[in-house]
């Protein structure tokens, strides 16, 4: 990780997140300017490790980033796949806590720190940006809810498949229009649909088989997104 109070024309600017700084007055925004961090991280890199104490609000720019939660005997369970712009990592800062799960790099990101006094301050005198927040956990908080039960009720075909066109729709495709712009491994697979390594790797293949999908390595292609999303809504 780098760190670096300045822009270049070439690198995102904290003006890059709308949830923050488009509802800030200029004496706000001016105060945020001269008060936040850039970090730079590369891949793979650790962006804070569960059981630490958050410093302030994190503002992912851009770049791709798993949550992870550590389980039993080793094995990770993703919770959650982030990319900017957008917050990581708030809820334990707004309660007051220790992070709860990991952050880790999957492709290199910008990410803007305002430190927590900053943060508190600006929201003290902003209804829009406490609304904004407000938003935020809501939508995490029904994200979360809503893969608590699919990711224990649906079997384990679904559960890839719903895993496959949450990836879509968080990170798109590449310019073909197939392929899934994240790539993960069988393993991080897994850990996101809650299921063994050896069962993601059988039920790829087995999608792969019926033509729903093409495997390449980490790429994944989507070749038929109509019989996927039927198939993750089946259960």
């Amino acid at each position: 990780m780098t760190e670096s109070n300045n822009n270049t024309s070439s690198e995102p600017s904290i003006k890059d997140i709308p949830q923050l700084f488009s509802v800030l007055t200029p004496e706000e925004k001016s105060y945020l300017l001269k008060n936040h961090k850039v970090l730079k991280f590369k891949k793979n890199a650790l962006i804070y490790h569960e059981g630490e104490r958050p410093s302030g609000l994190m503002c992912l720019a851009n770049g791709k980033v798993k949550l992870f939660k550590e389980g039993l005997g080793g094995r990770d369970q993703i919770v959650r796949m982030a990319s900017g712009p957008g917050f990581i990592g708030y809820r334990a800062l707004f309660a007051d806590e220790n992070h709860i799960a990991s952050a880790v790099v999957i492709e290199p990101c910008h990410i803007f720190l305002v430190p927590r006094e900053v943060i508190f301050n600006l929201m003290s005198t902003n209804n829009q940006l406490c609304i904004n927040i407000i938003k935020s956990f809501a939508t995490e908080l029904g994200f979360m809810r809503y893969r608590m039960v699919t990711l224990t009720q649906k079997h384990i075909r679904g559960r890839l498949a719903e895993s496959l066109m949450l990836l879509k729709e968080i990170y798109g495709y590449e310019k073909d229009g197939h392929t899934l712009g994240i790539y993960l491994s069988r393993e991080d697979i897994a850990n996101f649909s809650n299921m063994t390594t050896s069962n993601a790797i059988r039920t790829l293949s087995s999608l792969a088989n019926e033509n729903v999908i093409e495997l390449d390595g980490r790429n994944i292609k989507i070749l038929d997104e109509q019989m996927l999303d039927r198939i993750s809504r089946l259960g």
